[in-house]
């Protein structure tokens, strides 16, 4: 069976998933996560992106992305980002070979408002795992940045983080407030799926926006919509 091809749009956030060979670990120690967040901040420099969100887990990493300037971008960022951990992490544990599982999934993702439950889907993955039973509590993602104002060089803000208060500390705590409310199973499932189809996650006028974009049939179509969630998320 063919592989369905995936699409990318420039200024069109995308959520990517790669997972390690056979579910193996592809971060064992602090360090490997490290080196993989400072490659991935050498990539969007080489690769202009805006990266929005990130989660490192023990056997797969997830990224929300947006390529500026040329869709080619979200390639060429995992790319760079795979072939130079790949280097790194065979050197590092005496192995060769493959690390990955084949290729990487992805799906596009409407700004409004499916951007914020794939956010929300990405920092919430080791509370669901069962590792933490708050996000702060977890080192590897981008959620302290927008919940408690860690710097964090590789990730950049959105309009509706931006809008949330007038000051730091408000937006802090209303982002801190939105991931109290638990992601429900129909919603988790909808992002899992249709980004393991290379899929998009979004209204129909936004399917029918792409298709006119790309000039592309989009046969995929999401398994409902998401209820909106306005800029204050109580």
């Amino acid at each position: 069976m063919a592989r369905r091809p995936r699409l990318f749009v420039a200024d069109v956030p995308c959520h990517i998933i790669q997972r390690g060979n056979n579910k193996n670990s592809i971060f064992l120690k602090d360090d490997d996560c490290l080196f993989f967040l400072n490659t991935l901040l050498e990539a969007k420099i080489k690769y202009p992106c805006l990266v929005y969100s990130y989660c490192l887990m023990a056997n797969h990493f997830h990224l929300l992305v947006e390529p500026k300037y040329d869709k080619n971008n979200v390639s060429m960022i995992v790319k760079f980002l795979g072939a130079k951990y790949v280097g790194y992490f065979n050197k590092r544990y005496k192995r060769s070979g493959t690390l990955w599982e084949g290729r990487f999934r992805c799906s596009l993702i409407d700004k409004e408002p499916y951007f914020l439950t794939c956010l929300r889907y990405i920092e919430m993955n080791p509370l669901r795992a069962g590792i933490v039973n708050n996000p702060g509590f977890y080192r590897w993602s981008s959620y302290r940045f927008r919940a408690f104002g860690e710097e964090n060089p590789i990730i950049d803000l959105d309009l509706w983080y931006n809008c949330l208060a007038s000051n730091p500390e408000g937006r802090q705590l209303k982002y801190r407030q939105f991931f109290e409310s638990s992601i429900k199973e129909p919603e988790w499932r909808q992002v899992r799926e249709i980004t393991n189809k290379n899929g998009i996650l979004g209204s129909s006028k936004f399917k029918n926006y792409i298709e006119k974009l790309t000039n592309q049939r989009i046969v995929l179509r999401p398994c409902g919509r998401p209820k909106k969630i306005s800029s204050d998320p109580i």
